[in-house]
């Protein structure tokens, strides 16, 4: 805080980047170690998702491809990655996965701080992460299923934090390499884009390229990424996938709209929220949220119109966006921000919404209103700058104080 003072009469915000008691610590310690303990005695491999990719990696060491297995959607550099998962017996992976998925979840809430300037030891930081664990179900639902999405909710803020800091092309290797994991940040390409940052555009394009050609090359059919997968994803006819699918593309054809109307106002609601992430790019306000705040609206616009997207595809963003609340101005600040969260609240109970079968329509509406809320908040009017130009962070106090509006 600049001289100890908030501008603002009342404003919470000093109180919550004061150094936090251990006590105060011990809650999310709590609740996301007691999440972590109950998935690994029910989850035999560590998490379903998890056990997907290990299993296709089991498949590739045995000698067979593991894209026959419908449901292995990843890269084949995610392969390689899973393999020493693969040598491990599954008493390990039950032990180590749940608490692996927990820790990388905190360190992506650590790494959103950091973006924005805060101190790690703060109450915010320990307040936060206790919200995101207990009071958001997306998070729990990461940790059960041990979806590889935990390592885009990583890479995002420790590339904008690179970004920020002028390392643009290091934070297209970040990106790149989070995509040869799981291609769920590929539509971070167009901050570069807007950036002008040739190079990390670049990076973002030849590392998991590379990865997966490099990989490809050791798999029995290297080509059954685009004959296989991507048919399978275009096609997005799976029962069992459709299910959990929270874009509206779809959803609305389970409410009776023709899938290609469907498609189309997807599209054409991504496409709105693009340009509204455009519009925040450009405006020129100093401080730290124009970075977070434009990735979160370009994933936001790509989760809308992507098959599959899942609720826990919204920790990519949440984290980032949560993170800015102590500054004014945020989308944090604003009250549908908290009102787009409250469907994912795991005591909250909606009518004919909480059957499996039925819970994507949930999801969507939590997914639509905060896309929504979020390029609603970019596309306010402010200055604007070149989309060229990039306006630094300024200069932490030398006692680690975060310099919060």
């Amino acid at each position: 805080m600049n001289s100890g003072k908030n501008p603002v009469k009342g404003d919470i915000s000093g109180w919550l980047v004061r150094p936090a008691s251990w006590h105060l610590w011990a809650v999310p310690v709590l609740v996301a170690g007691a999440q972590a303990v109950r998935v690994a005695r029910f989850s035999p491999d560590g998490g379903m998702d998890n056990a997907i990719v290990v299993h296709a990696a089991r498949t590739w060491l045995a000698g067979g491809s593991p894209y026959d297995d419908p449901h292995f959607l990843y890269l084949p550099s995610a392969v390689l990655a899973a393999a020493p998962q693969a040598l491990l017996p599954p008493s390990w992976l039950r032990l180590l996965v749940p608490p692996a998925v927990t820790v990388l979840l905190a360190g992506a809430w650590a790494l959103a701080l950091r973006l924005h300037r805060l101190p790690l030891g703060s109450r915010f930081a320990a307040l936060g992460l206790a919200g995101l664990a207990a009071g958001f179900a997306p998070f729990a639902h990461l940790v059960q299923l041990a979806n590889w999405t935990v390592t885009a909710a990583l890479a995002l803020p420790l590339a904008l934090l690179l970004a920020g800091r002028g390392r643009w092309t290091a934070a297209g290797v970040v990106i790149g390499a989070a995509v040869a994991l799981k291609p769920l940040l590929a539509p971070m390409a167009l901050l570069f884009l807007f950036a002008r940052r040739w190079r990390a555009l670049a990076a973002t394009v030849l590392v998991p390229a590379a990865a997966s050609a490099g990989a490809g090359l050791l798999m029995p059919d290297p080509a059954a990424f685009f004959t296989r997968t991507l048919p399978f994803l275009l096609k997005g006819d799976d029962s069992f996938v459709r299910l959990y699918e929270a874009s509206p593309a779809a959803v609305l054809p389970r409410l009776g709209v023709p899938p290609g109307l469907a498609g189309l106002l997807a599209a054409a609601a991504a496409g709105v929220g693009v340009w509204c992430a455009h519009r925040r790019w450009r405006r020129a306000d100093p401080g730290p949220l124009r970075l977070p705040e434009t990735a979160a609206a370009l994933m936001l616009s790509a989760f809308l119109v992507s098959r599959p997207s899942y609720d826990h595809y919204l920790l990519v963003v949440l984290p980032l966006l949560l993170a800015g609340l102590p500054y004014a101005g945020s989308v944090a600040r604003r009250p549908w921000f908290w009102l787009t969260l409250a469907p994912q609240l795991p005591s909250l109970a909606l009518p004919y919404l909480e059957p499996p079968r039925r819970r994507a329509f949930k999801d969507a509406l939590t997914l639509c209103a905060l896309a929504a809320t979020v390029a609603a908040h970019c596309a306010r009017r402010g200055p604007l700058r070149s989309p060229g130009r990039f306006v630094g962070p300024r200069r932490e106090q030398s006692d680690g104080a975060a310099r919060v509006p």
